[in-house]
């Protein structure tokens, strides 16, 4: 199984997992697609800091991110 620890970077993650990438994209991170915003400000933001700036609620991204086969590590 997949595993996201959610104190990782966007940068990390999708690193690890590039299909991460149109996941966010479908929950409204845009910014994920473009390579050079997650080369700078995906190496120091956080889903759950994502979440945050955008007023997301993480518990929805989470769900949608177990839904898609990936187990949360908080």
């Amino acid at each position: 199984m997949k595993k996201i620890d959610l104190n990782k970077s966007v940068y990390e993650l999708t690193k690890e997992y590039p299909e991460l990438i149109e996941i966010l994209v479908e929950l409204g991170f845009l910014g994920v697609k473009n390579p050079a915003v997650r080369n700078t400000l995906g190496r120091i933001t956080t889903i759950q800091k994502g979440c945050e700036k955008m007023g997301k609620d993480l518990n929805e991204v989470i769900e949608k991110l177990k839904s898609k086969g990936f187990e949360i590590k908080l």
